[in-house]
């Protein structure tokens, strides 16, 4: 890559060194916005992807990846081997993509972004190596999220091939999934899809804390808000031994026959 990229989106940045790199590529201290594109253009990369070093400021991390769709797919992204998460405490002063190749410096300019590039062989090896040593100091970032690909696996294992369609529909229909009042979160999804298919909160709070996305209290706490607000129901199921376990349904007649997408607004509107 010799020339600069200029005017351009981010991801059509990141999609050209992507496309470009033959070895690792660095990624140094990202924006949350390049974290959320890398993660999107990563995962929807067509083609072998190189290994990717992203080293990035820890708050910065935290912060996006607070956003279950972001935070899943990045745990698919680790899952298979080509991304590595990585935080400083000193961050580096410019915004870099570095390969074995070239230099990309992503520079903002109001809504335009521009990739300047250089491929001088003694800057590009004296950067590489340089960011490469910050690499092999820098603390590990534990992401805690678990990948989408066995989220969906399991719940249509463990649920209802139905239950994981309706996960996924509902996802794909959200920008964000922080239950920040910008989206639901992924406890709350969880737990509508599973009154929309009438499963057991046993059911689904244990396949929530198998697969990681968080504990049965969790689940318990927010399907009681849920059920307060009118947009679940539960109806006891008796068991042969032990005390019946409470079937989810929907609540609210507007919820009822909505699609997914549907769903996903018309809760988020009950919610805020």
């Amino acid at each position: 890559m010799t020339s600069n990229l200029l005017d351009r989106q981010i991801d059509d940045i990141l999609g050209s060194v992507l496309e470009d790199a033959t070895g690792n590529v660095l990624v140094v201290n990202p924006s949350a916005d390049a974290i959320e594109e890398f993660v999107r253009v990563a995962t929807r990369f067509e083609g072998d992807l190189p290994s990717v070093h992203m080293l990035a400021d820890e708050r910065t991390l935290k912060d996006v990846m607070d956003d279950f769709i972001v935070a899943s797919n990045a745990a698919d992204l680790i899952d298979q081997g080509v991304l590595a998460l990585r935080t400083v405490e000193e961050t580096p002063e410019n915004s870099l993509l570095v390969t074995e190749d070239s230099v990309v410096a992503l520079v903002t300019a109001g809504n335009r972004v521009g990739g300047l590039t250089t491929d001088d062989d003694e800057f590009v090896s004296t950067a590489y190596d340089a960011y490469m040593t910050a690499w092999d100091d820098a603390a590990e970032f534990k992401l805690r999220t678990p990948p989408i690909s066995r989220v969906r696996q399991t719940l249509e294992t463990d649920i209802s091939p139905e239950a994981e369609n309706d996960f996924s529909n509902i996802l794909d229909s959200l920008e964000t999934a922080r239950g920040d009042g910008e989206g639901l979160d992924e406890v709350t999804i969880s737990l509508l899809v599973a009154a929309k298919n009438e499963a057991l909160l046993y059911d689904i709070s244990k396949w929530g804390e198998d697969v990681g996305i968080a504990s049965k209290a969790t689940f318990s706490r927010t399907k009681t808000k849920l059920e307060d607000m009118g947009l679940i129901d539960t109806e006891k199921v008796p068991i042969d031994v032990g005390r019946p376990r409470l079937r989810l349904k929907i609540g609210d007649d507007r919820l009822r026959d909505a699609d997914n997408g549907q769903l996903a607004t018309i809760a988020q509107s009950i919610l805020n």
